[in-house]
């Protein structure tokens, strides 16, 4: 017995040194400072979030990339930010309609994506956060979510030998502490810039659009643009999109946390850069695909009597019209942000 659980105990010790090394030695990991460098993409706005109190460093950014893959922000160490967060749906949550929680919770609200984050002056479908470091208290918090404590996820890292060592690295001394915490993972958030697309690069002149992705463009730009303003694509306002409240879930979006009567029903309008990865869509998720998104917009006796009123000025699209919007849609996909390396999991094996 006493031989099998030493030689249990060794073989353990080796997959551990094994992963630090790969970890540590794979250039797919390795950032440095070029990597954490804060480039304002072409026609971009200032940025909400500067990182004037949070400077960039490579050794923060991998601390709180290692926070943002590790499930030891749970309650149960079960699920971590990434688990709803999914790299490969520019970090939504693919083909969930709401976020999943512990112990198989189900939460009320479509899981957003996570790029120009920085840009935004608050987060959440309601808003109900103002600030890029206190984002992910949220989720850390929710029942429905990760349950967890804040003071009792500092413990657990005060406890592991690996967040000693990164903590140190990143910070040069040993204090582990809320500041430090939320700041990495602003540091890790805040640089996933999605800015590299076709349509990006059909505006510089590098790339050239098809018939359809222009009439697209045309048509997205006269009917779509006064909620989701380019380049952006969200003018990080809150609106009522006139669909039907779903009786299971009673949100009212905005008002919940304003109280304001021309707040119920509203809710923040999201960015549309990766909007091809980041199905399903609205804040409950009730659409699965863009098609059923294009043909809810298509017709305006879909809407509430309470929709905001520009979405009229949308009107009727026929077949060819939706063809041609969808066309454009798909030229908004980031190939280089969805396989950037630096956001990568560091714990899966390239």
């Amino acid at each position: 017995m006493r031989i099998k659980i030493t030689y249990f105990s060794f073989t353990l010790l080796l997959l551990c040194l094994f992963f630090v090394s790969f970890t540590n030695d794979n250039p797919f990991f390795n950032i440095t400072a070029k990597d954490v460098e804060l480039k304002i993409p072409k026609g971009f706005p200032k940025p909400k979030y500067t990182f004037a109190k949070n400077k960039l460093s490579p050794d923060v950014f991998i601390l709180g990339r290692r926070l943002f893959y590790d499930n030891i922000l749970s309650k149960d160490n079960s699920i971590s930010c990434s688990s709803c967060h999914q790299r490969i749906a520019a970090f939504a949550h693919i083909d969930h309609r709401l976020s999943h929680g512990i112990n198989g919770r189900i939460g009320t609200r479509n899981i957003p994506a996570l790029q120009n984050l920085i840009w935004q002056d608050s987060y959440m479908w309601d808003g109900g956060v103002n600030n890029l470091e206190v984002q992910p208290l949220n989720p850390i918090t929710n029942p429905l979510e990760m349950d967890e404590t804040l003071s009792n996820v500092l413990l657990k890292l005060k406890r592991d030998s690996t967040y000693a060592q990164l903590f140190k690295k990143a910070y040069h001394d040993t204090i582990i502490n809320s500041e430090r915490l939320l700041k990495s993972l602003a540091q890790f958030t805040g640089l996933m810039v999605s800015s590299n697309s076709r349509y990006d690069k059909f505006l510089n002149h590098q790339d050239t659009f098809s018939k359809a992705e222009l009439q697209g463009l045309k048509l997205f730009r006269s009917k779509c643009a006064n909620c989701h303003t380019e380049p952006l694509f969200t003018d990080n306002s809150y609106r009522n999109n006139g669909i039907k409240t779903d009786t299971s879930l009673k949100d009212s979006g905005r008002f919940k946390i304003t109280g304001v009567e021309k707040d119920k029903n509203c809710f923040k309008v999201p960015g549309l850069r990766n909007i091809a990865m980041t199905y399903p869509y609205m804040h409950d998720g009730r659409f699965r695909n863009l098609r059923e998104v294009v043909n809810y917009y298509s017709s305006p006796k879909n809407f509430e009597k309470s929709a905001d009123l520009s979405l009229l000025k949308i009107g009727t699209l026929n077949e060819t019209e939706k063809k041609d919007l969808l066309a454009f849609l798909m030229t908004l996909t980031d190939k280089e942000f969805l396989y950037d390396r630096r956001f990568a999991d560091p714990g899966v094996n390239y």
